[in-house]
């Protein structure tokens, strides 16, 4: 071999031991965001800061708007390796870590003040259980409260049975809510829902406002109604086993770095749903107000999904009971203060 070739392969290692040093790792990562929303950019924007931290160490290769599939597509690739994480909402782990859906029980909030106060609290308690089960978190970021919107008016349980009612395809706890209802709903990827309006399949969705709007169900919709059913959030998820092979000064700067983003991303969902809704009204979507008494006959049709759900091994009695805790703390302070 002669001395210039050897000096050209030495050359060609020592840049590629620059660009991807001996312990880097490429987590792919899909998520059904599409490229240019908040969470892509958010995200890319933790990615760029990882790797420059990392020296190269750590890189995330993001493949957004579908085009790995559904949430459930995506861990199933995660099982093969395929992909090793994925920015999913939290009703697609539900089967693999059941409480991840505490926060999505029907009609278990009031308002985003609850929200703030139970989470502050619980949202520890759920990391350490997504990891019991196989996965690396990050915090969670607000998907906001879901309604139901419609292209004809919804007031009552009633109206809802004679509409045609997505949910997430393999959601358990919307299949049990909605079937609580007296409702056989029409499962579809989220990918699908679209089209799915266009088509007639469907007519009502259960939505965020922020999710009617970047994936543009709005157009296809006509009104929504003004009572939030639950609260949604999402996740990014990366494989444990993976993200352990990391470094451990990389791993502690990922969590730090991704962390943050997930908390800058949380805050900014916070706004955009409060400025969705009310682009929504702007844009001709009708808001229903149903009686509060309609209102409390929601509640209690749905009122024993909980336990039902502890009953088949699909909720936890003490993750049930942390919750209730933390909301009746909160309810009698604010009725004490209301008292002063």
């Amino acid at each position: 071999m002669s001395c210039s070739f050897k000096i050209s392969v030495m050359a060609i290692i020592f840049v590629l031991l620059i660009v991807f040093p001996i312990h880097s790792k490429v987590f792919k990562i899909a998520t059904l965001s599409p490229d240019g929303s908040v969470w892509m950019e958010k995200m890319r924007e933790g990615a760029q800061i990882v790797a420059k931290k990392t020296e190269n160490r750590v890189i995330f290769k993001f493949y957004p708007g579908g085009v790995m599939g559904s949430d459930q597509a995506v861990l199933r690739k995660m099982r093969i390796g395929q992909l090793q994480g994925g920015a999913v909402v939290a009703g697609s782990i539900s089967h693999i870590y059941p409480d991840s859906m505490i926060y999505g029980l029907p009609f278990i909030f009031r308002s985003f003040e609850e929200v703030d106060y139970v989470r502050e609290r619980m949202d520890p308690i759920l990391e350490k259980g997504y990891e019991d089960n196989g996965f690396v978190t990050f915090g969670f970021a607000e998907g906001g409260f879901v309604y139901v919107m419609s292209n004809a008016p919804v007031r009552t349980v009633q109206d809802l049975r004679h509409r045609k009612l997505w949910i997430p395809d393999n959601d358990y706890t919307s299949l049990q809510t909605v079937k609580a209802l007296g409702i056989m709903p029409i499962p579809l990827g989220i990918g699908e829902v679209r089209t799915g309006l266009q088509t007639g399949l469907i007519d009502t969705v259960g939505t965020s406002p922020i999710g009617a709007v970047v994936l543009q169900w709005h157009t296809q919709l006509d009104f929504l109604m003004d009572v939030p059913l639950m609260y949604i959030y999402g996740v990014l998820i990366i494989d444990k086993n993976d993200f352990s092979k990391l470094l451990t000064e990389d791993q502690n700067t990922v969590r730090t770095i991704m962390n943050n983003i997930f908390h800058q991303l949380n805050n900014v969902n916070r706004e955009d749903n409060i400025q969705a809704k009310e682009a929504l009204r702007n844009q001709g979507i009708q808001f229903i107000e149903p009686s509060r008494q309609t209102i409390e006959k929601w509640k209690e049709t749905v009122s024993h999904l909980p336990q039902k759900l502890i009953e088949q091994n699909r909720l936890s009695p003490e993750i049930l009971k942390t919750l209730k805790h933390h909301l009746n703390q909160y309810r009698t302070q604010q009725a004490g203060v209301k008292d002063q």
